[in-house]
């Protein structure tokens, strides 16, 4: 833990999450994204609490009321992944939050892809390819759903006592191979209708899913291979013959006042990764058993049941050679195999501006090395940069998150 990190002491704390939410409405963000996993596998659990800080983990769910109310236009993607929750349910509760929140919630629709929250299911981890034939069917289901309670149908006529007209809610009666569901839906669209879809897929199959369904990707991608990325994603959008989905790739900036300073800061928090947990947790993500002899040695192709995307990151870790698995374990670390941006505010403005321009990004996903200073230090030092340059709004389109995230 560096002295820095304020969430070790503050994630139980209605306020932190406050602050957070606050801080990033005030540089005009479109939303926070909250990644999330259900479980810790195996031998790893004692590294991840001990040595990692990776538990407590709190329902992001949960933490979105609280970030709502001290906010009137920052948006919110949680994560909810399919395994273990029926389709009803969970359109239920992403469009209570997104009623409640007046508009504001997206979903990151996952799959699972670690054997150890199929195993604190009681669930068999079905194939890779296989996690996508059920996802499509999931969330045709919540999307029925979605649209057979128009808001317009809750009408509160007092002269008649009507409440609700029928006439234009309908039953959703779907029955597929994995998936089925016959029921009249109980909660009523929001303001902006249905939450917006996030999707990080980067297999074939994950992206197919991806074009079909989301509004906005979200990619772990190396800096060598961020512009094919966007390619590949608009390719497919157009040959599945779907609207293409705003992509927005991940960064880490890591900002002082020279260079120097940033990368002596990296030293500092790589230093205090401890390396057996990290090589286990770097393991559980990837579906691999990595061996510590062989820290020194670069990790060969993968070939795994784990998160394509994962995969993806390390194995193009850079254009002329793969990583050893000690530079991969201290990276993931202290970064979720997200680029990083390193040095005074305006050279980390510059870069962002370049990969903004090069790649043809929506926008960028800013992952955090410890909070909130990476989000403090972001928004008071780089986001007055970005906002001279038109490169950021300076105020919302509107209030909710589909109004803001389609603003140009």
């Amino acid at each position: 833990m560096h002295p820095s990190d304020g969430q070790g002491t503050g994630y139980s704390s209605g306020d932190y999450w406050a602050h957070i939410a606050r801080v990033a409405e005030r540089g005009c963000f479109d939303g926070l994204f909250f990644a999330d996993v259900l479980s810790i596998g195996g031998e790893s659990y004692e590294y991840e609490s001990v040595r990692f800080g990776g538990v407590p983990r709190y329902d992001p769910l949960a933490l979105i009321p609280v970030m709502a109310a001290a906010t009137s236009h920052l948006g919110f993607a949680a994560t909810l992944n399919i395994a273990g929750t029926a389709p009803f349910i969970a359109a239920r509760r992403i469009s209570t939050l997104d009623n409640l929140t007046g508009g504001r919630m997206a979903w990151n629709v996952v799959t699972g892809y670690l054997e150890s929250d199929f195993n604190a299911l009681g669930l068999n981890r079905p194939e890779h390819d296989n996690r996508y034939d059920q996802a499509d069917e999931y969330v045709e289901i919540c999307k029925l759903l979605w649209d057979a309670f128009p808001a317009s149908a809750i009408i509160r006529d007092l002269e008649s006592g009507a409440y609700i007209d029928m006439a234009q809610i309908r039953k959703v009666d779907f029955e597929g191979k994995y998936y089925k569901c016959e029921s009249f839906p109980i909660v009523e669209q929001s303001p902006q209708g249905w939450p917006l879809i996030f999707q990080a897929g980067a297999s074939p199959r994950g992206l197919n899913f991806a074009v079909k369904h989301a509004d906005a990707i979200f990619a772990l991608q190396p800096r060598v291979a961020m512009a094919n990325w966007v390619s590949t994603v608009q390719r497919a959008a157009a040959a599945a013959g779907h609207p293409e989905p705003k992509v927005f790739l991940g960064i880490q900036p890591i900002i002082a006042e020279s260079e120097a300073n940033a990368m002596a800061y990296i030293h500092e928090l790589e230093v205090r990764v401890p390396i057996e947990p990290a090589v286990a947790r770097l393991g559980g993500l990837l579906g691999v058993t990595f061996r510590l002899e062989d820290l020194d040695k670069p990790i060969d192709r993968l070939g795994t049941e784990g998160s394509q995307g994962w995969v993806t990151s390390v194995m193009n870790w850079s254009e002329d050679r793969s990583p050893t698995l000690r530079e991969m374990a201290q990276h993931f670390g202290t970064s979720p195999m997200t680029p990083r941006l390193v040095g005074p505010p305006e050279k980390v403005a510059d870069e962002i501006e370049l990969i903004w321009r090069e790649t043809g990004c929506y926008g960028l996903t800013i992952s955090p090395h410890t909070n909130p200073r990476s989000i403090e230090d972001f928004v008071d030092q780089v986001v007055p940069i970005l906002q001279s340059r038109g490169l950021m709004r300076t105020e919302y389109a509107g209030t909710t998150y589909r109004e803001n995230l389609q603003q140009n």
